[in-house]
């Protein structure tokens, strides 16, 4: 049976790789996708999205554009790692397909009201502040929620965007905290996990080798963002952050973690955004999420490879 989803996303070249994995997978059907600001202001990740649906042939799904800005801040964003449009790297054609009319909260909250309950399961790639959004607005969504899967956050490998929090945690540490109180099933997809999906020379290569539009578009996206990467960490490549949140739905026996108790920081201006992750279990604060570790990165390579494929 396949999964219903919403995609909340901030494109960004790991969103569109995540995207494009959701596309060419039968087990999940996409019921949308919601542009949220984050790697680069709104009006570029919703014309990314678009963007990404053409260049997978998928001009049917609906594309909505969410919040501008976090919920009590101002915006961070991420043109030093994606470029000033957030998909720099490939040249892409603008998008003809139009921007839906309704706000990305509205058709959110709509999508599961109207939806059986337990049956839409949404997929976060970039700050929280759509879905916090949403859960202000209509609490009864937090139990028709079957689960959401999200990449954010980090434990043992800290933070990426200051020395203790992750990128999209920090962006909107009080979206994130609405979140991770709602109640609902969470299974977060932290840098703990997806720093281990890099993409290497021979991984880029095989994208490359598909010869495909989507092949040697993703080839081009991750070349562009791994040379940030690369210099930063010092690794063999860049890491893939979001496709791990699509893989996780198609496939989570690629995938191991725990379920601990998460809270996030928002008053402390050292660590502002943290995700304070009890992976010890030495509180007994109750379990709130699935927090993922580790992966099988070679079997999640030639999942992704082989689905970009079918584009």
């Amino acid at each position: 049976m396949a999964r219903k989803i919403i995609i909340d996303t901030d494109p960004g070249q790991d969103d569109a790789v995540a995207i494009l994995l959701a596309l060419a997978s039968p087990e999940l059907v996409v019921l949308g996708l919601t542009a949220v600001a984050g790697n680069v202001p709104l009006a570029l990740t919703e014309k990314n999205a678009r963007m990404i649906c053409e260049l997978a042939g998928r001009r049917d799904i609906p594309v909505f554009a969410g919040c501008d800005a976090p919920l009590a801040r101002r915006l961070v964003t991420a043109e030093h790692v994606h470029g000033k449009t957030g998909l720099d790297g490939p040249v892409l054609p603008e998008p003809t397909m139009p921007l839906q009319d309704g706000h990305a909260v509205d058709f959110i909250i709509d999508t599961l009201r109207a939806e059986p309950s337990g049956t839409v399961t949404l997929c976060a790639l970039g700050p929280l502040t759509n879905i916090a959004t949403a859960l202000q607005r209509a609490p009864d969504i937090a139990e028709r929620v079957q689960q959401i899967v999200l990449m954010g956050g980090a434990y043992f490998e800290v933070g990426n965007i200051t020395p203790t929090a992750e990128f999209n945690i920090y962006v909107d540490p009080e979206a994130a905290d609405i979140v991770f109180k709602s109640g609902m099933d969470i299974v977060a997809v932290p840098l703990d996990v997806t720093h281990k999906a890099l993409v290497t020379a021979q991984r880029t290569a095989a994208f490359r080798a598909l010869g495909t539009p989507v092949g040697i578009a993703v080839a081009e996206m991750t070349d562009f963002f791994e040379r940030f990467d690369k210099e930063k960490y010092g690794g063999e490549g860049a890491p893939l952050h979001d496709p791990c949140v699509t893989a996780y739905l198609i496939a989570p026996d690629l995938f191991t973690g725990r379920r601990i108790n998460v809270e996030i920081e928002t008053m402390s201006d050292l660590t502002l955004g943290m995700t304070v992750a009890d992976w010890w279990g030495v509180t007994d604060r109750p379990e709130n999420a699935l927090f993922i570790g580790d992966l099988d990165a070679d079997g999640f390579f030639k999942l992704l490879t082989e689905r970009l494929g079918r584009l």
